[in-house]
């Protein structure tokens, strides 16, 4: 018998062993992505966030933490993003306002 096991009445039940604390889902920043950056790429993030503490607690440790690489990843997406959009925003501008400031001579 294992040292972490005990017998009761015939049946050999595993001790709860100390486990290390899951890894950060990210949910804050997957939450944040979502409402202030692009929605469905936040959603997607917030889809892997919440997946991190179940897989860790059913003893999936490397697909948590993949998970929660995952989640990270889609949260700077949404947010790199919304930048690459605003930016794109200003140069559209910018053509528009010259082409009228050429129009006008």
């Amino acid at each position: 018998m294992k040292p972490l096991e005990a017998l009761f009445f015939g049946y050999i039940y595993q001790m709860n062993t100390p486990q290390t604390p899951p890894p950060d889902n990210h949910m804050v920043w997957a939450i944040l992505s979502t409402i202030l950056c692009c929605m469905p790429l936040g959603i997607v993030a917030i889809i892997k966030a919440s997946k991190v503490e179940q897989l860790w607690y059913q003893g999936f440790h490397a697909e948590a933490q993949k998970a929660a690489d995952d989640a990270k990843k889609w949260s700077i997406y949404s947010a790199v993003s919304i930048g690459a959009l605003i930016l794109l925003y200003f140069i559209v501008m910018i053509i528009i306002l010259a082409l009228q400031g050429a129009a006008s001579f």
